[in-house]
């Protein structure tokens, strides 16, 4: 919904923000990292962050990767985007590979590990967007190729907003 203004009728636009990260995968495990900061402190997510002015999807998701697990990484593909209407961001994945298999926590990062797919701490994880990714993943991996996603991420009506299993994929479509 725009806040119109009455009187002029100027509209004051509030856009989504850009969510980027990589799903890293080497020696058939992924790379998480255990968040250091607020929201979800002390939970695995993804190695990803809000892309800033000036840089592309990929280059805003190679530098949040960086940033959090201090891993050098090449862009393969487009994995996923995932809309969030309710909190009005965007998360757009990528599968990426590191350049040498090195990696370190940065300062929003407690500890980053490479998981075996059946080791993933699924209760142990920060957002829904992040769970969804994974498991989507997980679906390719068996499937043997990777596939483009699109979906929209809905809570459950009355569920707790920190209850990341409490969601909806709508929409979801696949390459």
């Amino acid at each position: 919904m725009r806040a119109i203004c009455t009187l002029c009728g100027k509209i004051a636009y509030q856009n989504p923000k850009m969510v980027v990260g990589c799903v890293i995968e080497h020696d058939n495990k992924v790379l998480l990292c255990k968040r250091n900061i607020e929201p979800s402190y002390g939970l695995w997510t993804l190695p990803a962050g809000y892309m800033e002015i000036g840089e592309s999807a990929a280059e805003g998701a190679i530098r949040e990767t960086w940033e959090e697990s201090g891993a050098d990484v090449e862009v393969l593909s487009p994995f996923a985007q995932l809309d969030i209407p309710l909190i009005g961001q965007t998360y757009i994945m990528f599968l990426a590979k590191m350049r040498k298999p090195h990696f370190s926590p940065g300062p929003e990062s407690s500890d980053c590990r490479l998981f075996a797919l059946d080791d993933i701490p699924f209760d142990s994880l920060s957002f829904s967007s992040i769970l969804v990714t994974l498991k989507l993943y997980i679906e390719d991996v068996k499937v043997g190729r990777p596939r483009f996603h699109y979906g929209t991420i809905n809570k459950i009506p009355g569920s707790s907003p920190s209850d990341i299993h409490a969601y909806t994929l709508d929409h979801h479509l696949q390459s």
